[in-house]
């Protein structure tokens, strides 16, 4: 086995990646703290094609040297948009349609074990902040919260890797439906 290069990896150019079609979802960032959590959410949804990033309250916003030491690059081909009251997007992207979860431990919260994406739907998850998760006025308004379930003595995980399991399982499932 040898390491691919960056040309056998055959990826898309930022043109490219900010003209092709994305996954129905969105992500939804509240209040996060650290500016390396955010970069590294953008540069997730990049490889996971998501179609936008909301960046809520506090969330700190491009360009950033902080974000950009994690991003690596991808906070300038992953469309974003920051919001003050994110209460008010998830309203709004419900009327538009979209199925919100709040990624949060919560009472009767379904496992990303049995979560299954439908087709004909558009999907929005919030990621909560790094010591209180998602505010309770979005969790009460989520069509359900998501919960990423752990087996070991540690009740969390960092936003940036459960921006990674959730984005990876959205579309391996949506991708594995889409061809069967």
């Amino acid at each position: 086995m040898r390491k691919l290069s960056m040309d056998d990896l055959n990826r898309l150019s930022a043109e490219e990646f900010q003209q092709v079609e994305k996954f129905p979802y969105v992500l939804i960032l509240d209040d996060i703290r650290s500016m390396n959590n955010v970069g590294s959410v953008f540069r997730t949804a990049d490889a996971f094609k998501v179609d936008k990033v909301f960046l809520g309250g506090i969330t700190a916003t491009p360009p950033h040297r902080e974000i950009q030491k994690t991003a690596l690059g991808a906070d300038e081909t992953v469309t974003w948009e920051h919001v003050e009251d994110v209460l008010a997007l998830v309203k709004t992207l419900q009327s538009e349609g979209y199925i919100v979860a709040a990624v949060e431990q919560v009472e009767n919260s379904v496992s990303l074990l049995g979560f299954e994406p439908e087709l004909d739907k558009k999907y929005a998850f919030v990621f909560g902040n790094e010591v209180f998760g998602v505010s309770q006025q979005v969790v009460e308004q989520a069509d359900f919260c998501l919960e990423v379930p752990q087996f070991g003595t540690k009740h969390s995980l960092n936003i940036s890797v459960t921006t990674g399991v959730i984005c990876w399982d959205f579309v391996s499932k949506y991708l594995t439906a889409k061809n069967n």
